[in-house]
């Protein structure tokens, strides 16, 4: 049994770094700021052309993602955060034999620093990222590789997200879904233990 959790918005609060470092690549490309919030709409929606809403391109260039990474690992020691009661829920559903899996729409280095930042990446037995697949979320591809690769079968997984994508992604995957509101304070990590817990019967 695997729990396959989101990282942005699901187990880290990153907000601020993801809306800096798109205005951090706009400006580079002398764009305006867009706000925080539209950012983080347009990031989570599944129909928003990234490359065209963020940056007025067609693609997403290679340089375009330099600069992307370029701020996130000058700044993400400093603007990162750690959902409250995550590291404790991560320890406790690992003791109780339960897999650990991530499927993140980030870069693989910059999801890599921000996991050992933040001491997180020994919890996981799988991390995957768009980079590791040919669609990101909400395309299915991400969970079907982590359950191929574990040798589970999707009814002996879970997703943890806090996206349409991520409800899609798992739909697709005929895969479980939690969906979790931290920002807000509308879930709470013991919350989500007690969910996957009880869904493994363990």
């Amino acid at each position: 049994m695997v729990a396959i959790f989101d990282l942005d918005g699901t187990l880290v609060d990153s907000s601020n770094t993801l809306a800096n470092a798109i205005n951090y690549v706009r400006a580079k490309l002398n764009l305006p700021p867009l706000p925080k919030d539209e950012i983080l709409y347009h990031i989570n929606n599944p129909n928003t052309n990234l490359a065209k809403y963020f940056y007025e391109k067609e693609n997403i260039e290679p340089i375009y993602e330099k600069w992307f990474k370029e701020y996130y690992s000058k700044n993400h020691n400093r603007e990162l955060e750690l959902f409250d009661g995550v590291d404790l829920m991560l320890k406790e559903l690992k003791d109780s034999g339960v897999k650990l899996a991530l499927a993140t729409n980030g870069y693989r280095d910059s999801t890599l620093e921000a996991l050992s930042y933040l001491n997180l990446k020994e919890h996981f037995d799988k991390i995957m990222t768009f980079e590791d697949v040919k669609n990101p979320k909400p395309a299915p591809d991400m969970l079907l590789k982590i359950l191929k690769e574990l040798n589970l079968p999707n009814s002996k997984a879970i997703f943890i997200g806090d996206s349409q994508r991520d409800y899609l992604a798992s739909k697709e995957a005929d895969i479980e879904f939690i969906g979790v509101d931290f920002i807000n304070k509308k879930s709470s990590a013991n919350d989500v233990k007690e969910a996957i817990k009880e869904y493994f019967k363990i």
